[in-house]
């Protein structure tokens, strides 16, 4: 799979709640994105709206902020720090039809699943010292190919240790913490980040593949199951400044990757792969704004299971733009959201040298024979998403987000052509063509162009606290760098449009 598709690493509590504290409703904690949880409303003795804004988790308001930021300490410590979170779902994807094997590339279309869970521990440990730790169990993490039989699997997913302290006079509103966590930006405490944008769960299964969580989201360079120390500040509700840096997760940081195999863990190089964040805040009334800029750099190894090898080391810098604004005056919420990610991703040395001269590394040739140009030494990508949504009565609720993803075009990102023996663009599933380079049905990518473009409608209702039903769909104008035709099998762009249906609870 392309470096550029966005991928979502289930391990690991893989994007560090932002502890949003009160309003576990639900939804809130998934391993991909956001997390109240109702140990954090038994801790402050707040209401959900407290802390999130019209109690839909996982965007905070700027009481769940400072909560966060001091380190989930604010309240009295709870004998049992425990929370609990299950989800279900229901996914039907537009056109089932272009595929080779329906039953596989959408398996648990138009069924309902119940998906996992997570076990959650953290809160107050002392007046200064808080955490958010997140187990979570997929149902659908893997599948036996000889008899079709789903396995689940349970890992480390979302981690945020912190240390910090407030300092308050009639000049000056300072606060200053550190923060151990397993993912870049885990520890921010707006939604716009790239750790906690994508917030709805859902399990595993390729039914679900083109459902919003799989849509394109800012992304920063190494993911998650990493570990990493950052430092940050707050002064004045005004500025907010975090400085970290990241390395992987193995010695004493294993934790942070507990349940993950040699091969899942992610590989960086070094202690040296900063991330930086900077933002700018303005509260007045109702309102609160938010304009930022982060970025990472991550240096990681081609294989996981080989880091000897220097040569095999590749790069990616990441630097981002995003805004957040709030209106929250009861019985209405309203929240606008822009991020903007630039990815650059140099590849090592070892790729580089061992794809020259080669044309396609999928062995495909151009229409008329020739051979196709090498893969390119280095990719961009730039990644676009906004989000509307607005809350009546913190219960009912709706929201539009569009995403928008364009990159450079590299052959190694094409993964269907022109076969050389046959002049034909095929699956093959029988061989009987004679193919030797074999296009890829539902996923292919014709132009080698990650460019990827729609929108996401949402509705939802939230009748208890910590409970969500909710419906999104999401359609699709453009996939894998076309509108029609996208993997030269005749598959378009709209054959992805992804109905998904959940429910999500917690306690």
């Amino acid at each position: 799979m392309s470096r550029f598709k966005m991928e979502m690493p289930r391990s690991l509590f893989r994007k560090v709640p932002l502890v949003f504290g009160v309003l576990g409703t639900a939804a809130t904690m998934f391993p991909v994105d956001s997390q109240a949880l109702p140990l954090f409303a038994r801790q402050t003795g707040q209401n959900c709206v407290a802390c999130h804004a019209g109690g839909q988790f996982p965007e905070l308001t700027p009481y769940g902020r400072a909560f966060k930021l001091t380190g989930y300490t604010i309240g009295d410590r709870v004998k049992v720090p425990l929370s609990v979170m299950a989800y279900g779902s229901y996914t039907k994807v537009s056109d089932t039809s272009k595929s080779d094997n329906p039953a596989g590339d959408f398996a648990k279309n138009s069924s309902p699943v119940i998906g996992g869970g997570s076990v959650f521990a953290g809160g107050k440990i002392t007046d200064n010292i808080g955490a958010f730790i997140q187990w979570t169990y997929d149902n659908y993490a893997a599948q036996d190919p000889n008899n079709g039989a789903w396995h689940g699997h349970s890992a480390m997913d979302n981690v945020d240790i912190r240390y910090a302290d407030r300092f308050i006079n009639p000049t000056r509103d300072f606060i200053f913490g550190v923060s151990l966590n397993n993912n870049p930006s885990v520890s921010d405490v707006w939604n716009t980040s790239a750790a906690w944008m994508q917030y709805v769960p859902g399990a595993g299964v390729p039914a679900n593949q083109f459902n919003d969580a799989a849509t394109p989201y800012p992304g920063n360079s190494s993911g998650s199951n990493v570990a990493g120390i950052a430092a940050y500040m707050y002064l004045n509700k005004l500025l907010y400044a975090e400085l970290g840096t990241y390395r992987t997760a193995n010695g004493i940081f294993s934790p942070l990757s507990m349940g993950l195999n040699n091969a899942g863990t992610t590989k960086l190089q070094g202690n040296n792969n900063p991330y930086w964040r900077l933002a700018v805040t303005h509260e007045w009334g109702p309102h609160n704004i938010m304009v930022g800029t982060s970025g990472n750099i991550a240096h990681l190894y081609d294989d996981p299971t080989i880091t000897s090898d220097p040569n095999s080391v590749y790069k990616i810098l990441s630097t981002g733009l995003d805004a957040q604004y709030q209106y929250i005056l009861d019985p209405h919420t309203i929240t606008a959201q822009l991020a903007y990610m630039r990815q650059k991703t140099n590849y090592s040395a070892n790729t580089v040298a061992g794809n020259a001269g080669l044309g396609s590394p999928f062995g495909f040739v151009a229409a008329d024979g020739s051979l196709l140009a090498d893969p390119n030494s280095s990719d961009t990508t730039n990644t676009f998403r906004a989000k509307l949504s607005y809350v009546f009565q913190a219960k009912y609720g709706g929201s539009l987000a569009y995403f928008n993803l364009t990159g450079t075009t590299n052959t190694a990102n094409q993964t269907s052509g022109y076969d050389p023996a046959t002049g034909l663009i095929t699956s093959d599933p029988t061989g009987a063509l004679g193919a030797t380079a074999l296009s890829t049905r539902v996923n292919g990518n014709l132009s080698g162009n990650p460019a990827t473009r729609g929108f996401t409608y949402e509705a939802f209702w939230m009748p208890v606290q910590y409970a969500r039903i909710g419906v999104q769909y999401t359609a699709y104008s453009k996939y894998n760098g076309a509108s029609d035709n996208y993997d030269g099998m005749g598959r378009n762009a709209s054959d992805n449009n992804t109905l998904f249906f959940y429910v999500w609870g917690a306690y």
